[in-house]
């Protein structure tokens, strides 16, 4: 059973995605932008601290989530990529589209 599941990204002219392998709790960048990649495997890398909502728009607590852990952890983290590194989670972009067009 494939458990890997997968995210468009962008960084100026070019598309690429990040796969993220729950079982193996492994993820993988894919972009040719070097210093794209290098930024998001990075990012990705490290727990995060995160204010998180609940009930209302001043209900927070704050969660440390470990972008590996699982796939809400992980998808919780790529909702602050953009803040942090300027590179774009194309949430509703098809993976399959960028594989075969990984440019603008």
């Amino acid at each position: 059973m494939n458990t890997t599941y997968s995210v468009a990204i962008s960084f100026g002219s070019d598309l690429g995605w990040i796969d993220f392998d729950e079982q193996a709790h492994e993820i993988e960048v894919h972009i040719a932008n070097e210093q794209a990649k290098k930024t998001v495997e990075e990012y990705l890398g490290r727990e995060h601290t995160i204010q998180v909502p609940h009930q209302t728009l001043m209900d927070f607590t704050e969660e440390t989530f470990d972008p590996k852990a699982d796939l809400r952890s992980f998808q919780t983290v790529l909702t602050r990529l953009w803040g942090e590194t300027g590179i774009q989670v194309d949430w509703s972009r098809p993976v399959d589209y960028v594989k075969a067009h990984p440019h603008y």
